[in-house]
This record gives structure tokens, sequence and C-alpha cells, in this order.
């Protein structure tokens, strides 16, 4: 598994590395004692290397069956799993699954079926904690609607958090969705909702790691 640097992320690491220089090189050179060079170069070096970390971009080959095949949208936990109404595209009952990104989390989001993409919408909204309940219909958030194969709508919902203040979709109506592919990317914390047909077999349980387009979520009923 290949893994790279985000483009999101380029010009953001650009500018926090010349920050950072700006900041020791002087230090280096005329603060005394020593140490608070060295200290501050390496509490900045670790805080440099977690937002690297947060930046990464991996390419990932799903190896499974792929009829029907619901897979995770992003790296994280699943943090709710249940019946709800979801009333922007689908307008009936479905299920709700939840998957919460920290920080230490890739936040590159994935498709989570094969399809063609038929709805995109940006929504502004609120900076709650993306943990909560409300944090689906409130936050800023974008939805994207995938119709399957099968002609089933599956529907993702990218929700900013509280430190999470950019959502990216690169997702296009008419496009095609795979499951391989990059759908958009989260800065900084936050969560993806599904909402899967209530007939859908569900392999995870609330507090499973899920990994972005690797891990099976579900499967469909044909």
């Amino acid at each position: 598994m290949k893994v790279k640097i985000h483009h999101e992320g380029t010009w953001i690491l650009v500018a926090l590395f010349a920050v950072i220089a700006v900041i020791c090189i002087p230090m280096w050179l005329w603060v005394r004692p020593i140490g608070w060079a060295v200290g501050a170069t390496v509490v900045l070096g670790v805080f440099y290397f977690l937002v690297v970390n947060f930046f990464r971009s991996p390419r990932r080959v799903f190896h499974g069956n792929r009829d029907n095949v619901v897979v995770s949208s992003c790296d994280g936990t699943v943090v709710a799993l249940e019946e709800t109404f979801e009333d922007e595209v689908l307008h009936c009952r479905c299920i709700q699954l939840s998957v919460f990104m920290s920080l230490l989390n890739v936040h590159a989001n994935w498709f989570p079926v094969d399809g063609v993409v038929t709805y995109v919408k940006h929504h502004d909204g609120r900076f709650m904690g993306a943990y909560l309940p409300k944090s689906s219909t409130e936050n800023e958030r974008s939805t994207v609607a995938i119709k399957t194969p099968s002609g089933q709508t599956v529907v993702m919902r990218q929700v900013a958090g509280a430190m999470a203040r950019r959502i990216v979709t690169y997702a296009q109506v008419g496009e095609e969705a795979s499951i391989e592919d990059h759908m958009g990317f989260i800065k900084f914390g936050s969560r993806v909702d599904l909402y899967l047909p209530l007939d859908t077999e569900i392999f995870v349980k609330i507090g499973d790691k899920t990994v972005g387009g690797v891990t099976e979520v579900g499967r469909l009923k044909n």
C-alpha cells in the first residue's frame, strides 16, 4: 500500500515548514542556553510530523467481492449505527452508519459503492463536535448520492466537525464512482455518514475501526 501526501495539504505543509524554520533558525543562532532551541525544535518537529501524518493520501486496492459491497468511506471509528429518516435525497427510513475520524486518521474519503453519481450538494452550517448526532443535519456538510449497478441509491454525507473548516468534494453528477477512488477530503477532524437501504446486511458494530476503501461495512440486497 503506497502512501503519499494529499494535494490538499501541499501548500499547508510548505507554509508550516517555513514558519518553523523562521522560529528555529534564529533560536539556534542567538538564544542561549542552547537547550531552548533544542526543546523548541523537538516540539515543533513533532507537531509538523502530526500534520504530515494527517495529510497522508494512501492509494488502496479492494480485493474482495465487489458485487453489491459497501465499503467504509474513511478511516476511523463507527460511532452510529441506527435506523433513521433521510430527508434530503432518499425521503424514507434507512440505516445510518457513521464513522468518526480523529486527528490521527487519514482524512481522504472514498466512494462507498460502485455506481454513478446522481446528486451532489454542499450545505453551509455550524461547527459542532462531529461526534454529536445533530451534526449530521446542522453542521457544514456535503451530500453525495450514488446509484449502484443494481439500481439502489446510497447516500454519503461528509460532515464538518469543531475543528474541520473545509470540506472538499470531488464527486460530480454523472461521473462513475469506484470504491477505489477518492471522492473528497475533510480537513482536521470530522465524520462521514452513510445512508443504506433497510435490508442491507451490516458487517460492523459501534466501536469498530474501519479503513477507507478497504473495510466491508455491509452488502446490499439484490
